[in-house]
């Protein structure tokens, strides 16, 4: 069996970047930035006062002048004025600058009387203050989104700003995941006592979705060889990544090994050496097709999928790796066998403000009900039995933040 590390490297020397499509700005989130997104303009792209209040000259009030005829009021988006010496304007938060006007007073500090603006007593006047100057935040022609960056709600206004109504992204793999099955039946069908819900299939999409692969579909195969080897070939037609889950341990009704070599996948590793999740399988197809082939036991497919298909759809699409995340253990874990431990936990916090994993049981493989309480789960090395409170773990949430 390779270990955890062995089979991850192995999937992504098989990973080739997929291509690069042109998308409107409003349908970029969650896509794989492919192009630089320079600035537009200075930003600010002017002097932009930042309160309500006066506008005027340095010069006048270091004279000694406390009072100033109003000259004009100007709101955001007016146009710029000029100052008389001598004056005020009347300004409005994100109004350009008037023109010869380097002081902002509040209007809380103000009075106006009869057209004339009377600054209190005791306010403490400083040049230049209240002034968003132009250009301080990045300059025309700044590199302010990059290639790889995974693009975030917060970033349509970056995309916004520079004036694009289009940007380049990384191409939506296509993504066919498949559950196989006799003893499988959908929600809504009438089911027998010796049957069980299908499962899998709806949360490894919801899950894959949850990180932008949005072009998935779901089948269902029963454990039949000719129609595994009918519907898996058109499959591998149609799709550029296959997931299927079940059908790859050592039973006798578990075909899809040699159905997938039968349909020219070639196989480049089975079995690697974890908990949840042993009998991992996965191939390349002849046209480059990935294919990963999950245990049938629901904490394991999505084990899997979040620590392998996730990371091998990121790296095709060219994403920036997020930075590791780490977590120390709230409480000791135990794990004899010699195989690296997924353990599921729940995240919390303590005064000293660490982040805290707290281990939650699952009762077997297939209690998917447990994970239902967890944010992501942990990696425990296989070369070690014991794990004290405090121990600092490699952490997977099952949603990554973006990086």
């Amino acid at each position: 069996m390779l270990t955890t590390a062995e089979a991850f490297d192995a999937i992504l020397a098989a990973v080739a970047p997929v291509e690069t499509e042109t998308v409107a700005a409003g349908l970029s989130s969650g896509r794989v930035l492919r192009q630089t997104v320079r600035a537009e303009r200075d930003q600010p792209p002017f002097d932009r006062v930042m309160m309500d209040g006066i506008a005027f000259a340095w010069s006048d009030y270091d004279a000694g002048q406390r009072d100033f005829p109003v000259q004009a009021m100007q709101a955001a988006g007016d146009k710029t004025l000029t100052l008389k010496g001598g004056h005020c304007i009347e300004i409005m938060t994100g109004a350009s600058l008037p023109t010869n006007a380097d002081c902002i007073v509040p209007v809380e500090r103000i009075t106006v009387t009869n057209g004339n603006a009377v600054i209190e007593a005791d306010y403490s006047v400083k040049k230049d203050r209240f002034v968003h100057p132009r250009g301080s935040d990045y300059a025309r022609g700044a590199h302010l989104l990059t290639p790889g960056k995974t693009l975030s709600p917060l970033d349509m206004a970056i995309i916004a700003s520079c004036g694009l109504t289009e940007v380049e992204v990384a191409v939506d793999p296509v993504i066919r995941v498949i559950s196989t099955g006799n003893e499988l039946v959908a929600a809504g069908q009438a089911i027998d006592a010796h049957q069980i819900r299908l499962s899998n299939g709806p949360a490894v999409i919801s899950l894959l979705e949850g990180h932008g692969y949005r072009r998935c579909e779901h089948d269902h195969i029963a454990d039949d060889v000719d129609r595994l080897r009918d519907r898996l070939r058109q499959h591998l037609d149609e799709a550029s990544v296959l997931v299927l889950s079940g059908g790859v341990s050592m039973g006798k009704a578990d075909y899809v090994p040699e159905v997938l070599a039968s349909l020219g996948v070639e196989q480049v590793f089975h079995r690697v050496s974890q908990r949840p999740g042993k009998p991992l399988w996965f191939g390349k197809g002849a046209q480059g097709q990935l294919v990963f082939a999950l245990p049938g036991n629901p904490v394991s497919a999505l084990v899997c999928c979040r620590q392998y298909v996730v990371p091998a759809l990121a790296n095709a699409s060219s994403a920036t790796a997020a930075a590791p995340e780490f977590a120390a253990l709230a409480s000791s874990v135990s794990f004899k066998p010699s195989l690296t431990c997924f353990q599921p936990v729940k995240l919390i916090s303590n005064a000293a403000g660490q982040v805290l994993a707290m281990p939650v049981k699952t009762n077997t493989s297939g209690d998917f009900a447990a994970l239902s309480a967890t944010d992501g789960y942990v990696e425990l090395p296989r070369d070690q039995v014991d794990f004290p409170a405090g121990t600092p773990v490699f952490l997977q949430r099952w949603i990554a933040r973006y990086p």
